[in-house]
C-alpha cells in the first residue's frame, strides 16, 4: 500500500469518528410511539380491539384505513413514556392475563425500537364481547360508515352543481352585451 493510499483510509476513519462526536438529540413524536403499539397489540390473543370510540372508527371506514393508533394516549420525555388505552377483550378470556401480555409486547417493543423506558401502562378495559359479537358490532359499523360516506358524496355533488350553477349565472351577466 503507498502513503497516498493509507493516508486516504486514515481521513475515511477520521471522518467517520467525527460523525460519532456530532452534536444533537433525538426525540420521537406521540404518534410514533402509539403506532409502535397500535401495530404490537395485535400480538396479544383474546384482545378484540383498541377502542377509538365511535367517530374514529367511522373516519377509518369512511377513508378505508386501520388507523393502528386510535384509542392509544402516550406522553413522551426524553427518556420515558407513559401509555394509556381503551381496549375490548374477547369474553371468556383471562383479563389479568391480557394485561399483563400488553405491558410485556409494549415495555418489549418501545425499547427495542426506541430506547426509551415505559414507566407506565393503564388499560381501561372499554368492553367484553364474544368474538361473534365484535364482528357483528364490525359489520354494522361498516354499513353505518358506508351510508355516512354515500350521503357526504351526495351533499358533495350538490353543492358543486350550486357552485356551477352560480359560476354560470355570473360568467352570462359580465358578458358584454351589443348596445
Amino acid at each position: 500500500m503507498t502513503t497516498e493510499q493509507t493516508s486516504t483510509g486514515n481521513n475515511s476513519f477520521q471522518a467517520m469518528e467525527d460523525r460519532s462526536q456530532a452534536s444533537g438529540e433525538l426525540t420521537f413524536n406521540d404518534k410514533v410511539i402509539q403506532k409502535i403499539v397500535g401495530i404490537a397489540m395485535e400480538q396479544i390473543d383474546g384482545l378484540l380491539n383498541v377502542q377509538g370510540g365511535f367517530f374514529s372508527s367511522v373516519a377509518d371506514r369512511i377513508s378505508n384505513t386501520e388507523n393502528v393508533t386510535a384509542g392509544i394516549d402516550t406522553e413522551v420525555g426524553k427518556k420515558q413514556v407513559a401509555v394509556d388505552m381503551q381496549i375490548i377483550c374477547e369474553y371468556g378470556r383471562d383479563i389479568s392475563e391480557i394485561y399483563e401480555q400488553i405491558k410485556q409486547v409494549i415495555t418489549t417493543e418501545v425499547k427495542k425500537m426506541t430506547r426509551l423506558d415505559v414507566i407506565e401502562i393503564n388499560v381501561n378495559v372499554a368492553d367484553i364481547q364474544t368474538q361473534e359479537e365484535y364482528e357483528q358490532n364490525k359489520e354494522t359499523l361498516e354499513d353505518k360508515a358506508n351510508e355516512i360516506a354515500d350521503y357526504t358524496s351526495e351533499k358533495t355533488e350538490q353543492a358543486a352543481g350550486k357552485i356551477n350553477e352560480g359560476l354560470e349565472k355570473a360568467e352570462t351577466k359580465n358578458k358584454p352585451g351589443v348596445e
